[in-house]
């Protein structure tokens, strides 16, 4: 059977947590019941949490079943020669209604040799913030392992962290081993390796509502953490129509395009591309088809694919495997 060429849409896997909020509801439209969803998982590979296809030709099959029948027309032979036949990405976006933990993420070496896993370098794009939001991330300059210690025993840990306001359109870029939490009235897409290998190391001392604390990984973090200081925030040309250079780094490359009338790539079969709304709607057109993309949806365009349109007036996040 032929391959069917159209931008794959996945359901959603929503994850409720102790800071998450409705959001993803309001502003994204997500069919959502309860009012702490923090987490909407768009496109995963994870073992436990396998995206399932909505829409078109392959409804219903799984991520990795879709890989396996056609995995050159899906994922492209470039990334078939890196990661075989694993979803190198994860796309998700988070609701912080409350502080998230500060945290950090091992590098692949660590991650492997610990964890059979990826490491887990991410990239945010913050969608909406409300009056007076900050995230934090990373540490004040001159911090070391010595302060660090020092501060996580005396509860203290945020005074010697960076604590950055933002606005829609901030972006900001997590290597591994950098410290960070999002903050409160934060919603934001976040674009990663395929991981869910996290360290928790503070929670503000917060109970869920059995009464119980998060488990944290101070032990595992100390390996982990880069006490580097880095450039974390980002900034981007916002030119209309056009393919604008956000971030690109080993595992994945982001370019913003500010959607007003029509805009045409063509692009190499060797690869997949993500396309995520952020804002307003778009139609897509791909062999002659048309296919609509609205606020809150990521679709899966297939390495088959040399040819997208796209029509309308929309923020596009444009995301691939370099």
């Amino acid at each position: 059977m032929s391959f069917k060429q159209y931008p794959i849409l996945f359901r959603p896997i929503l994850k409720d947590r102790i800071w998450g909020g409705t959001k993803l509801k309001s502003i994204l439209g997500k069919d959502i019941d309860s009012d702490e969803v923090g987490e909407s998982w768009e496109i995963s590979g994870i073992s436990s949490d396998i995206s399932i296809v909505a829409n078109g030709e392959y409804e219903g099959l799984n991520l990795n079943e879709l890989i396996d029948k056609y995995p050159v027309d899906i994922l492209g032979e470039s990334i078939i020669a890196r990661f075989d036949r694993q979803f190198p990405l994860l796309f998700k976006f988070l609701d912080a209604k409350e502080d998230l933990s500060i945290q950090l993420h091992p590098n692949d070496t660590l991650a492997q040799r610990r964890h059979s896993s990826f490491g887990k370098t991410e990239m945010w794009y913050v969608m909406q913030a409300d009056e007076g939001a900050k995230v934090v991330v990373d540490f004040k300059e001159g911090v070391q392992q010595e302060d660090y210690l020092e501060h996580l025993e005396s509860k203290t840990l945020p005074s010697i962290l960076k604590e950055i306001p933002v606005k829609k359109g901030d972006v900001f870029f997590i290597e591994t081993g950098t410290v960070h939490a999002i903050g409160a009235g934060v919603l934001l897409a976040e674009i990663q390796q395929t991981s869910d290998i996290t360290y928790r190391v503070y929670d503000w001392d917060r109970l869920d509502a059995q009464g119980n604390s998060r488990e944290l990984h101070i032990d595992m973090a100390l390996e982990a953490i880069n006490y580097e200081e880095k450039t974390v925030e980002l900034t981007y040309n916002k030119v209309v129509n056009t393919n604008n250079h956000v971030v690109e780094c080993p595992f994945f490359s982001v370019n913003y395009i500010p959607l007003s009338g029509t805009y045409t790539k063509i692009k190499d079969t060797s690869r997949f591309y993500l396309y995520v709304c952020t804002e307003g709607k778009a139609e897509i057109i791909i062999g002659g088809e048309t296919y609509f993309l609205n606020c809150g949806d990521t679709v899966l365009i297939p390495a088959a694919v040399s040819e997208i349109i796209l029509k309308g007036e929309a923020t596009i996040l444009e995301i691939f495997v370099s």
